[in-house]
């Protein structure tokens, strides 16, 4: 089995380059290693995750972005790019940190789409989406930032019904790596539109990004949460009663250990739970009659589904937004049969001593599964599930059982990981996120956009094979 776990890489660089004068000519700043201003900047969501470029540019403007990647091809240097910071992996930070969360624009308009800048996170266009009837296909915490969602394709809790963030795109601002600010539409650089969607943050730096918004004010869902004793009894009946759920609901199952801290609910904290999670999108009193189906199977200590407002979508996946040092790898697989369940439940459900926060199954299919209108760059539409592993990087057992649960389901593993949930950095990671088509069509045009190698993410094109 490939090793899904990356080893450490040391970003710490020596660079002679005058970043006084990049300073002096934007409408942000440049931070090095010895400003306040540094840290805030350059420090990611996940604390494990080592984050030390020779100096970070606070960009306040797109023109801001494209003056520093000139900058950096001038010098030689690599650059990295991040917002909120919950995409950070190693090896591509670079040498100049371009920090995009200053890019806060927000424009919702009635007709029912938003344009928003590369610093917004989800629960700003959720907030101000919600009083015109409207919603984004939003993640499963708006916590986290828009663009860098939507680049990796955007999987959310409504995938089932309405597909990726990434298929709703209408256009985007993109700094590509030889310093120019375009626009980027199905007609206007067609290239770099497939890239953008779904290839992270190979080809370029965006800025700003436009898309389609749902005519949509509540749903029905949340979670409801069962004893881990009866974790055996509920996946059996999850299976079956989820594949027979309608493209109207999204649901995954999740084993939880959370610890016995103040902001986690009494009935869920030092205890191993399951949470079985739901968001349906049609009429309220069928979701609630599907979900009465599996509150039968066994007691439920805790039940948060109802119909609520949309502006209510994160108690669905119940996320955590505060930083800390997490291990969360992910695989995808082609089904999820009685014996995977079985296998899964041994080495981390009851009696396992798993040491994992969280162990999530997600269902896909529906309109995931579904090409969108115009190609883009995802890949893995075939995949039926996904598996996600989380646990506290400290914890010197959570990596080590993070590769036991997946060794115990390689036989439906697909080898394929979302970008989202696998950042691409080397050959390796790339061939798990893209098939190998999507890899040489992404590294023409990288070669395109960045002929010198300036942005680090779009590096691994240099090694396809």
């Amino acid at each position: 089995m490939t090793a899904l776990l990356d080893t450490a890489v040391d970003e710490t660089t020596a660079v002679d380059a005058p970043f006084d004068v990049l300073d002096a000519v934007l409408t942000g700043s440049v931070h090095t290693p010895d400003d306040p201003g540094y840290g805030p900047l350059v420090s990611p969501w996940n604390l494990a995750v080592p984050v030390q470029p020779a100096a970070v540019v606070d960009a306040r403007t797109g023109q801001d972005v494209a003056t520093a990647v000139r900058f950096a091809g001038a010098f030689g240097l690599g650059v990295g790019v991040q917002a909120t910071g919950h995409g950070a992996v190693r090896g591509i930070t670079g040498d100049l940190l371009i920090s995009t969360k200053g890019l806060d624009e927000l424009t919702v308009h009635p007709e029912g789409w938003a344009r928003v800048g590369a610093g917004v996170k989800w629960l700003r266009v959720i907030e101000a989406a919600a009083p015109l009837g409207l919603a984004p296909l939003n993640g499963s915490s708006s916590d986290v930032g828009v663009v860098g969602y939507t680049t990796g394709g955007g999987v959310g809790p409504m995938a089932r019904t309405y597909g990726l963030a990434a298929d709703r795109v209408r256009a985007f601002d993109v700094v590509t790596g030889d310093g120019v600010l375009r626009r980027v539409t199905p007609t206007e650089h067609p290239d770099l539109f497939w890239a953008l969607r779904g290839g992270k943050g190979t080809t370029g730096i965006v800025t700003a990004v436009e898309f389609d918004l749902l005519r949509m004010s509540t749903f029905y869902g949340g979670a409801i949460y069962f004893d881990g004793a009866d974790t055996a009894r509920v996946v059996e009946a999850w299976r079956h009663w989820s594949a027979t759920l309608p493209e109207q609901g999204t649901t995954s199952f999740v084993i939880f250990q959370l610890p016995p801290l103040e902001f986690v609910p009494p009935p869920l904290a030092g205890r191993m739970t399951l949470g079985v999670r739901f968001l349906w999108t049609g009429d309220p009193a069928e979701g609630a009659r599907l979900l009465d189906q599996l509150r039968a199977v066994a007691p439920v200590v805790l039940d948060d589904a109802a119909l609520k407002p949309y502006t209510a979508v994160d108690s669905v996946h119940a996320d955590p937004v505060d930083p800390m040092p997490v291990i969360d790898p992910a695989i995808l697989l082609r089904d999820f049969p009685a014996e995977a369940a079985e296998l899964l439940l041994a080495v981390a459900g009851p009696g396992s001593g798993s040491p994992q926060v969280l162990v999530e199954v997600r269902q896909l299919g529906g309109a995931y599964a579904r090409e969108a209108e115009h190609p883009n760059a995802f890949d893995h539409r075939d995949a039926r599930y996904s598996l996600l592993v989380v646990g506290m990087a400290p914890d010197p057992a959570a990596p080590g059982h993070a590769e036991a649960v997946f060794s115990a389901l390689a036989d439906w593993d697909t080898g394929t990981v979302w970008p989202n949930f696998g950042p691409v950095h080397d050959a390796r990671s790339a061939r798990r996120a893209y098939d190998e088509a999507t890899r040489r069509r992404l590294a023409g045009i990288v070669a395109t956009y960045d002929p010198d190698g300036v942005l680090t993410p779009g590096r691994w094109t240099r090694d396809t094979d």
